[in-house]
């Protein structure tokens, strides 16, 4: 499945950003998806994740009760809302297919867009 996240930007902390990833080549719905982001200097780390059937969603700890993953089967594309950013949300954000639901390591996704660079200024 080819991946391709867009939506990022700059924005001023508190404020908002909604990434959107759009999914092709294989059937969308047969796969659990996934945001990481990587900041300058440390490793790619997992962000949020959605089941196949949206039924079930898990969030990092930094992240939950600010940031929302959600998936339109339909249009093959999974969302991440952002809501209250922060300056540390600075990061490079990509989207990823996993073949396995509840997976925040990111070696369990088969398939990776390029990313997105999203920065929060304070």
């Amino acid at each position: 499945v080819q991946l391709q996240a867009s939506g990022g930007g700059l924005v001023q902390a508190g404020g908002s950003l909604r990434l959107s990833c759009a999914a092709s080549g294989r059937t969308f719905s047969n796969y659990a998806m996934g945001w990481f982001r990587q900041a300058p200097g440390k490793e790619r780390e997992f962000v949020a994740g959605i089941n196949w059937l949206a039924g079930s969603t898990f969030y990092a700890d930094s992240v939950k009760g600010r940031f929302t993953i959600s998936r339109d089967n339909a249009k093959n594309t999974v969302y991440l809302q952002m809501n209250s950013l922060k300056p540390e949300d600075t990061a490079v954000y990509y989207c990823a297919a996993s073949l396995s639901n509840y997976e925040r390591n990111r070696y369990a996704y088969n398939f990776w867009g390029l990313g997105t660079q999203v920065t929060v200024s304070s």
